[in-house]
């Protein structure tokens, strides 16, 4: 028996080496976010790159708010940030959250993963477009904490996301 057990260990270990860890698909759509920085499951290159699609499929929430970009109450919605960020095995301590004209701001990780943030996808149900301030906008739980309405979470509020560097 002990023979036996020691085979199957064996066995599980050269099965386990001779797979790589599961990398993210690699997009099939147009790419709409670049993660970079300290990835563990990088799917092109060093970079993790998602289309709408597999942005979509991860863990979100939607949201219903007034914000100071929207004319009354909408409806946001798509995957947590930090739902994006394990996505990619991110380590780090800050994020650089870079806009289509390169505007960026410096985000502390904790922002992700202590608050329930939105990397949103969608407007009142509808992807948003660039002119909407899309394809995708940081939206913070304004719904679920009003101290978070204030001028330090409105200029942290990125929109039309591109890319998102995680620092160490």
């Amino acid at each position: 028996m002990k023979l036996m057990t020691a085979c199957l260990a064996l066995l599980a270990g050269a099965c386990l080496s001779a797979f790589p860890v599961l990398a993210l698909d690699a997009p099939k759509g147009p790419v709409i976010l670049t993660l970079r920085g300290d990835l563990s499951t990088p799917n092109v290159g060093q970079t993790a790159q998602f289309d709408l699609a597999m942005l979509e499929a991860l863990s979100g929430r939607s949201a219903r708010m007034e914000t100071p970009w929207t004319a009354g109450e909408v409806v946001f919605s798509g995957p947590l940030l930090r739902a994006v960020l394990d996505a990619a095995g991110a380590k780090g301590q800050t994020m650089r959250v870079r806009a289509l004209n390169d505007y960026f701001a410096e985000i502390p990780l904790s922002d992700a993963t202590g608050m329930e943030t939105i990397l949103a996808t969608r407007l009142n149900g509808e992807p948003m477009s660039v002119r909407q301030k899309g394809p995708l906008f940081l939206i913070y739980p304004f719904d679920l904490d009003p101290t978070l309405y204030n001028e330090k979470y409105f200029s942290r509020s990125v929109w039309q996301i591109k890319d998102i560097e995680v620092k160490p």
